[in-house]
C-alpha cells in the first residue's frame, strides 16, 4: 500500500481548494469586467441613438422638410461613423441606409430590432459571420414616420474585448503568482512539520529498539518543538528507568545470594559436623531462619509490587488500633538494634483514635520504615519513633541519626527501584510499595534529611476514623 505523505495531502487538499477558490474569485472578476464594459458601451449608445432619434423627431415635425433627405444627410454627416454604424429601417424591417454606406446581409440577425419594435427599445451583443463581435441597440421611429421604422445602432467590441483580455491576463498572472507563492511557502511549512516528524519517527524507532542514547534536535519553539522536547524528556524517564531497573535486578541477584549463600553454607556445615556441636547446630539453625526470613520479606515485597503494577493489589478494610500494629513492628526490631548497637526510643501514647484500613499492610508498612532506618543507621546511632494526633490526622513520625540522604536524592527515594546509598541492603522497591499502601489508605509519607551523615526523618500520616 502506497504511503500517504503530508506534503500530498496538502497538495491535493489545501492548495485544490485554494486554486478553485481563485478560479471562481477570478470568473466573478471577468464577468463584473464585462458587464461594465458591455453596459458602458450600451448607455454610450442608447444616449448617442436617443439624441438621433430626438433630432429626427423634430425633423418630423417640420411640414416643410423632406424627412427622408434629413434622414440621409443624419447618416452621411455622422460624426462618429469611424467607430459606430448608424443604420435607418424602413417600415418592411430592411435596412435601407448606413452610415458607412453598406448595407448587411439580408439574414443578419437584428433581435435588438425586433425587441425595439415590441418593447420600445432593444440592444444585442453577437457576433457577425466575419467573426467579429458586435453591440447593436435600436429604437422605434414608427410613432412619428412611416416609412421609417427604427433606427440602428452596431459598433464592434473587439477593442473592449482586448482591453478585457488584457485584465484578464493581468488577474491571471496575480493568481498564478499567488498560488506560486502558497505552494513556495505551503511546501517550506509542510517540510518544517515533516522532517523533525520524520527524525522523531527514526529515533522513536531506536528507543523501541532499546537504545535511549540518541535524542531529537529541537530547534522551534513552536507545538512540534514541545513534542521534541516531550520525547525527549520520555528518553530521558525511559534511560533512567532503564538503569534503574538494571540496577535493581543486580541488587536484588545480590539481596537474594546472599542469603542463599548463608544458608547453603550452614546446611551443609551441619550435615558434616553440626550434629556433634549444640552451639554450632544453634547457631546453624539460627542464620537460617533469619536468612529465610529475609528472603521471605524480599519475596514478599516482589509480589505486592507486581501486584501494585498489574491493579491486584486489594485491601481488608477494617477499624484498627495503629497502635498495636507499630507495638509489633517496634518489637520485631528491638533485639537486631540492641545486637547492632543501636538505640530505639519509643515512648508509647496511652490511647489514639482507630484507623480505618487493613492492619496487616500497615504493620507492614511500619516494619518497612523501621527496617530502612535501623539498616541505614551504625552502632551508636539512635532511632526514636513518636505516634500522636493531630487536626483528625494520626502521624507517626520515624527519625534516625544515622547516613542521611543527600538532597539531590531526596526526591527520588520513593521512586521504584532506586536506591541512595548502595552500600546496604535493599531491593529499592520497599518505599515504593510503602508509599502505595499508605496513598490507598488515603494518607501520605514524607521523608526529609539535613544531608547526609545527619539522619533522616519519615513521617506517615493516615486520616483517623
Amino acid at each position: 500500500m502506497a504511503k500517504k505523505s503530508i506534503t500530498k495531502r496538502w497538495i491535493f487538499n489545501n492548495l485544490g481548494v485554494i486554486v478553485l477558490a481563485l478560479l471562481v474569485i477570478e470568473m466573478i472578476v471577468i464577468y463584473a469586467l464585462q458587464s461594465y464594459y458591455y453596459n458602458s458601451a450600451k448607455q454610450y449608445l442608447v444616449s448617442k441613438i436617443n439624441v438621433v432619434a430626438g433630432v429626427l423627431s423634430i425633423h418630423s415635425q417640420d411640414s416643410s422638410a423632406n424627412f427622408s433627405a434629413e434622414m440621409r444627410n443624419m447618416l452621411e454627416t455622422f460624426n462618429e461613423k469611424d467607430k459606430i454604424e448608424l443604420m435607418a429601417i424602413n417600415s418592411k424591417g430592411r435596412v435601407v441606409l448606413t452610415s458607412s454606406g453598406f448595407s448587411p446581409e439580408e439574414d443578419s440577425p437584428m433581435p435588438d430590432y425586433e425587441q425595439a419594435m415590441e418593447s420600445g427599445s432593444g440592444s444585442y451583443v453577437g457576433i457577425l459571420k466575419s467573426g467579429e463581435k458586435i453591440l447593436a441597440v435600436s429604437v422605434p421611429l414608427s410613432s412619428f414616420n412611416s416609412e421609417y421604422s427604427s433606427v440602428r445602432m452596431i459598433t464592434s467590441l473587439t477593442e473592449i474585448d482586448k482591453t478585457i483580455q488584457g485584465y484578464i491576463l493581468f488577474i491571471t498572472a496575480i493568481c498564478i503568482c499567488i498560488i506560486l507563492v502558497i505552494v513556495v511557502t505551503g511546501l517550506y511549512f509542510a517540510g518544517s512539520i515533516v522532517k523533525p516528524i520524520r527524525q522523531i519517527s527514526g529515533i522513536t524507532h531506536k528507543f523501541a529498539m532499546g537504545d535511549f542514547s540518541v535524542r531529537i534536535e529541537n530547534n522551534s519553539d513552536d507545538e512540534i518543538g514541545e513534542l521534541c522536547t516531550a520525547i525527549n524528556h520520555m528518553a530521558d524517564e525511559l534511560s533512567s528507568a532503564e538503569a534503574m531497573k538494571n540496577e535493581f535486578i543486580s541488587s536484588v541477584s545480590h539481596e537474594l545470594r546472599t542469603p542463599l549463600t548463608a544458608i547453603k553454607g550452614w546446611a551443609e556445615t551441619l550435615m558434616t559436623d553440626g550434629g556433634e556441636s549444640p552451639d554450632t547446630m544453634r547457631k546453624g539453625i539460627g542464620v537460617i531462619v533469619n536468612e529465610t526470613e529475609r528472603l521471605s520479606q524480599m519475596v514478599e515485597e516482589l509480589l505486592d509490587f507486581s501486584r501494585m503494577q498489574n491493579g491486584h493489589f486489594t485491601l481488608q478494610n477494617a477499624n484498627m488500633d495503629i497502635l498495636a500494629e507499630l507495638g509489633d513492628a517496634v518489637l520485631i526490631y528491638s533485639d537486631k538494634a540492641r545486637r547492632d548497637g543501636i538505640r530505639i526510643i519509643y515512648n508509647e501514647p496511652e490511647m489514639l483514635p482507630f484507623v480505618f484500613g487493613d492492619k496487616n499492610r500497615i504493620r507492614q508498612v511500619f516494619i518497612n520504615v523501621i527496617d530502612n532506618a535501623v539498616k541505614y543507621s551504625s552502632s551508636g546511632d539512635t532511632v526514636t519513633i513518636k505516634a500522636y494526633d493531630k487536626n483528625s490526622n494520626i502521624i507517626i513520625s520515624v527519625a534516625d541519626t544515622g547516613c542521611g540522604i543527600k538532597e539531590s536524592d531526596l526526591a527520588k527515594v520513593k521512586t521504584k527501584f532506586y536506591k541512595a546509598n548502595h552500600t546496604r541492603r535493599g531491593s529499592g522497591i520497599g518505599l515504593a510499595v510503602a508509599e502505595e499502601i499508605i496513598a490507598m489508605h488515603g494518607g501520605t509519607i514524607d521523608i526529609s534529611s539535613a544531608g547526609e551523615g545527619k539522619g533522616t526523618t519519615v513521617k506517615i500520616t493516615l486520616p483517623a476514623k
